[in-house]
């Protein structure tokens, strides 16, 4: 036992660790989703941090693993997958631009407070296609040991920044929160088009 957590430790590469967390922070964005968060908790969603982060945590390290054996269980392609997440993803934006309901919550009602926000907020907000995606890619590039690294890293700067949210609300300003929310929206419908269309294109 010991010598095989040596083993896997031994793979650790602090350049790998360094690259890989860039661009997976990139894709997963916490700091860009902050207004996402916001528009939640006006809803009257309870966002807990550490339920979010960990079930983040949870599903990327799973899919890292297992991902993609778990698609050709079902017989998905990435591809497919990354699409009708990229849909979900682009209904979010629209939300977020033009100030409308997509998302219906009262069916959240009586959930167990926080459990709600993992969903969108967890997936297929932070671990969605767009992270899967990028996992099976660099999987070939990187050492398993330092994605599991990069991805500790990645989820403990999400959980700060939720954990910041409230700080962030409170000390920009209501007008400076609504051009921001507004500017990512933009951002994240742009996100979300290139992750249908490109994976569509690959398919067609």
């Amino acid at each position: 036992m010991l010598l095989s957590i040596q083993s896997f430790f031994g793979q650790v590469d602090i350049w790998q660790v360094l690259s890989s967390f860039i661009f997976l922070i990139a894709i997963i964005d916490p700091f860009g989703n902050i207004p996402v968060t916001i528009g939640m908790e006006k809803k009257g969603i309870k966002i807990s941090p550490w339920r979010v982060s960990l079930a983040s945590f949870i599903i990327l390290m799973a899919f890292l693993f297992a991902g993609e054996w778990i698609l050709k269980l079902f017989g998905v392609q990435i591809e497919y997958f990354a699409i009708a997440g990229g849909f979900v993803i682009f209904l979010m934006a629209l939300e977020m631009i033009l100030d409308i309901t997509i998302f219906q919550n009262d069916k959240l009602e009586g959930v167990e407070s926080g459990a709600g926000s993992i969903v969108p907020l967890a997936f297929p907000m932070y671990a969605g296609p767009g992270a899967f995606t990028a996992l099976l890619a660099i999987t070939a590039e990187y050492s398993i040991a330092s994605l599991c690294i990069s991805l500790t890293l990645c989820i403990l700067v999400l959980y700060l920044v939720l954990v910041g949210t409230n700080w962030l609300t409170q000390y920009l300003g209501q007008t400076a929160l609504y051009i921001i929310r507004k500017f990512f929206g933009i951002i994240v419908l742009a996100i979300a088009c290139k992750l249908m269309f490109a994976n569509l294109a690959t398919i067609l």
